[in-house]
């Protein structure tokens, strides 16, 4: 039988897809990631209402090519019956944490009529470290979940009731997963969970991310290691100085502080303290540090002069790499109930003067970068010979790429260090 994926949402959601697909292809059911099967799983997205629109968009087109639709991930597990009820054509859900019932799932459909819902009421991850992912993306660089879940209780988030509390996975089994990744050409490998400064915290009672770091340092062919995901009041000394120390890591820090105005902070219920000496420290322990960071505008109770305050902190603070999200109103979160809300229009508007703030930035940020060499990783080559890489300040599909011009051979993965020549506000050109 064969059985086709979609896949909607973040990195964490495509590492669920790639282990559904694991589970599957250990069964012996051929896989395919196009929608000419007759079974379609789509894996969906629930952290703001357009990743919804698009869920529900690709579920209303497979129904429409008379498919059996399974519908699994954060949009099963936030509304449940209400779901079920406007979309009676799909044979069967399952909640976030309810992944490894897949080949159960399948196994039932031709044996019963009834809809088929596997979708845990107090959702509790557990990675199944018995399969191995059929990845759908294969390329220079691939992601680690290193754990699943949230134990904080952001003002606008709905990803802890979604997810479960959280849970870590051993430092044994994600060194394992990274060697098989490299053993499979992977040169790069990037650590994701909700927060991965607090791993280790639930199974070794203390946080444990530099003792990861080291041992993934050791991986004899493993190019770089990224970490995204970085909780501010989680960056210990300890985890900069590893950092700092670790050749293998790049020096690139993702950690989302959502906004600057402690007033904001409160009402977000997010750590109230200074960032600027934060942002400080980090750039005097790790001098060649790249920071990425993404903000909330247009927060319930955000006034012109909280917004000026984040204003003013992103122009002074003068981030590598910024994204910035408007507020998306979300049920059963603090801060569906917190007022006043911001019009539509405003928050449009404050998230246009940050991203042009930003846009200026990085172009004078980038254009400091040429006539320097830059280590950069392989991604694709076109027929031209024309290299799309990416240099170790840059994340894959968030972040820019550089173009190189070459006529020496080059295969994805490789590590490089091509001269910049020219620069925009996102990317960069170079020459080796």
């Amino acid at each position: 039988m064969k059985i086709g994926i979609i896949n909607h949402g973040c990195a964490k959601n495509l590492i669920d897809s790639e282990l559904m697909l694991g589970m599957l292809a250990k069964e012996g059911y051929e896989l395919t990631l196009g929608d000419d099967a007759p079974i379609i799983i789509i894996n969906t997205c629930s952290f703001i209402h357009d990743a919804e629109k698009e869920s529900v968009r690709s579920i209303l087109e497979m129904i429409e090519q008379n498919k059996k639709v399974i519908v699994t991930g954060c949009l099963p597990q936030k509304h449940q019956e209400d779901l079920i009820e406007a979309l009676p054509e799909v044979v069967a859900f399952l909640g976030t944490t309810d992944c490894s019932k897949i080949v159960d799932v399948i196994k039932k459909l031709d044996k019963t009529k009834n809809v088929i819902k596997e979708i845990s009421t107090n959702p509790c991850y557990t990675y199944p470290e018995d399969i191995e992912r059929q990845q759908i993306t294969i390329g220079a660089s691939s992601y680690i979940k290193i754990a699943e879940g949230c134990n904080y209780k952001c003002g606008y988030c709905i990803i802890p009731q979604l997810r479960g509390k959280y849970a870590s996975r051993s430092i044994e089994n994600i060194t394992k997963e990274a060697k098989n990744l490299v053993k499979k050409g992977v040169s790069e490998v990037i650590l994701i969970a909700q927060d991965t400064t607090y791993y280790g915290m639930d199974i070794y009672k203390k946080p444990s991310l530099s003792s990861l770091i080291k041992e993934l340092n050791k991986i004899e062919d493993l190019n770089w290691l990224r970490i995204m995901y970085a909780y501010p009041s989680m960056m210990t000394d300890e985890l900069l100085d590893t950092i700092a120390q670790s050749e293998k890591v790049v020096k690139y820090i993702d950690i989302p502080l959502q906004h600057s105005h402690p007033e904001m902070l409160k009402a977000m219920q997010r750590p109230i303290f200074d960032y600027k000496s934060l942002i400080n420290k980090i750039r005097d322990k790790i001098p060649d540090i790249t920071l990425r960071s993404t903000f909330i505008v247009g927060y319930p109770t955000e006034t012109e002069e909280h917004f000026e305050h984040l204003y003013n902190f992103i122009e002074e603070t003068k981030f590598d790499r910024m994204g910035v999200f408007e507020y998306s109103k979300e049920k059963n979160t603090l801060s569906y109930s917190q007022k006043p809300h911001i019009k539509a229009s405003i928050k449009k508007q404050r998230k246009k003067q940050l991203m042009a703030l930003q846009q200026k930035i990085s172009y004078n940020i980038n254009q400091s970068f040429i006539g320097q060499k830059i280590p950069s990783i392989v991604e694709t080559i076109d027929h031209k010979g024309t290299i799309t890489a990416r240099t170790y300040r840059d994340a894959p599909d968030i972040d820019g790429v550089i173009y190189i011009k070459t006529k020496d051979f080059f295969a994805p993965g490789d590590i490089i260090t091509p001269k910049v020549i020219k620069a925009n506000e996102y990317d960069l050109f170079g020459e080796i």
